[in-house]
């Protein structure tokens, strides 16, 4: 991935307005990360096999921010900073993250862990960090303006506090926070239980996620930050399929997904082929009398959902966003529906004014899976992805859960397609010709439609 500041006179006067090398020497370094890959899950210095205090989790393509240790406290340094994102291969986005990315790294502790945060801000405004759904000092919650003043450009704050609770939570900014967290500056938090906790079970495979959303106009880089709604990047962890990473477990293991959302709506996040129970929330461990066998759990604006299965079925399963247009890639919402209408001895006519007319959507968008449209540079398909069959025809909030009874135990590669038994798919059944799809009847040449309403103003004067 190119890596590198887009706002070139904000980084300049960064580097003027930068901490001094005195104050450099005192924190603890703040690595960078540039790949778009999910990384190995990160071992603390001098621990190895089962001295590891927790199962750690594998953030999909992300990574986990190492610490050091002063004196009996964890240090972490964050570098809030423009970054330039891979959100698919040749599809680059300006953005605003941590270390590098977007989102920035996942923190991971142990409860009881005191915790000491430097946040460098290398952005071209001031910024806060807020720590979404944790216990803490007052002055420590990070809203710019009511619990600290905002950080300013080139200098770098610190927040201590002790990790008091178990579970999943958050960071992002609290301070020109439309604008930033538009710009992707957001990250994940897990806290560990320091030991067995009746209501967090042990799981093989601990993974998680954020979900975000941004509107890119196709052939640029940068966000509209000012848009609500209209998104038409749908992204896990600024990354969308095929370019997400597939979840992989052994067969039999117990598989944690922790799931946030920090988009401006809500995504019922859908597993084909297992049953899972909502086990946490950014409230804590759910209550196992509250849990019940779901398919689809719906996670809001702002909220935490984690959801634990056993992987009982060997396969590749789709996980994804049921919202339907959240699977799709940069399409606009302002296209008129053309099922039916009958598109013949148009497409010559038309290709001589414009020869690179193309015709959709007479019968669905489903030929658009394999059409190879010329796009403006840097623009994301609409329709992406080839499985073994063909075409998925999804982009966006889309990856797969991919079962294998010879996994390996902490083998998180791609095994590739799954092998499927035979007589264990879906098949062809030869049949007399089926009947060709109706057509909308040609009206006569000269008549007029029929008015479809009758509407009638209180004078009593009939409109058509």
């Amino acid at each position: 991935m190119q890596r590198r500041h887009f706002f070139a006179g904000a980084a300049s006067a960064v580097a003027a307005a930068g901490v001094s090398r005195v104050a450099l020497a005192a924190l603890p370094e703040a690595p960078q990360q540039t790949s778009a890959d999910t990384a190995a899950p990160w071992t603390p210095p001098g621990v190895t096999g089962a001295g590891r205090p927790y199962q750690p989790v594998v953030t999909l393509n992300g990574w986990t921010l190492p610490w050091r240790m002063n004196n009996g406290v964890k240090e972490f340094h964050l570098v809030a900073e423009p970054v330039v994102r891979e959100v698919a291969p040749g599809f680059h986005v300006n953005m605003w993250g941590y270390n590098g990315q977007s989102p920035g790294p996942t923190i991971e502790v142990v409860e009881g862990d005191r915790v000491r945060i430097y946040v460098t801000n290398r952005l071209p405004e001031h910024t806060t960090i807020h720590w979404h759904g944790q216990r803490l000092p007052n002055g420590m919650d990070g809203v710019g303006g009511l619990n600290q003043p905002q950080i300013p450009v080139g200098k770098t704050f610190v927040y201590e506090f002790v990790a008091r609770r178990p579970g999943t939570f958050m960071y992002h900014p609290h301070a020109d926070e439309m604008v930033q967290m538009a710009m992707g500056m957001m990250g994940f938090w897990v806290t560990h239980p320091k030991q067995k906790h009746p209501l967090i079970e042990d799981a093989q495979r601990d993974y998680c996620f954020l979900l975000n959303a941004f509107d890119v106009t196709p052939g640029s880089r940068t966000p509209q930050v000012n848009t609500m709604l209209d998104q038409n990047i749908w992204c896990w962890n600024s990354r969308v399929f095929p370019a997400i990473s597939p979840l992989v477990a052994r067969q039999g293991e117990r598989v944690r997904v922790r799931i946030g959302n920090l988009t401006m709506t809500n995504h019922p996040i859908h597993i084909h082929g297992i049953e899972f129970e909502v086990t946490g929330t950014d409230g804590g461990p759910t209550p196992k009398g509250a849990r019940w066998p779901e398919v689809t759990t719906d996670v809001a604006v702002g909220q935490m959902r984690q959801i634990e299965f056993i992987a009982d079925e060997p396969g590749d399963w789709a996980m994804h966003c049921h919202k339907s247009h959240h699977t799709m890639g940069a399409m606009g919402h302002d296209v008129p529906t053309m099922i039916g209408a009958d598109h013949r001895g148009l497409v010559g006519a038309l290709q001589r004014a414009a020869p690179d007319h193309m015709v959709m959507g007479e019968r669905g968008m489903a030929d658009m899976g394999e059409m190879q449209m010329e796009l403006p540079a840097n623009t994301f398909p609409m329709m992406t992805g080839s499985g073994p069959h063909g075409p998925i025809e999804m982009g966006g909030m889309f990856t797969v859960l991919k079962v294998r009874a010879d996994q390996k135990p902490g083998d998180y590669s791609d095994p590739g397609p799954y092998a499927q038994p035979p007589g264990t798919q879906a098949r062809l059944v030869e049949i007399a010709s089926a009947p060709e799809a109706p057509r909308a009847a040609p009206r006569p040449a000269g008549q007029t439609p029929e008015p479809k309403a009758r509407a009638r103003k209180p004078t009593g004067h009939a409109h058509h």
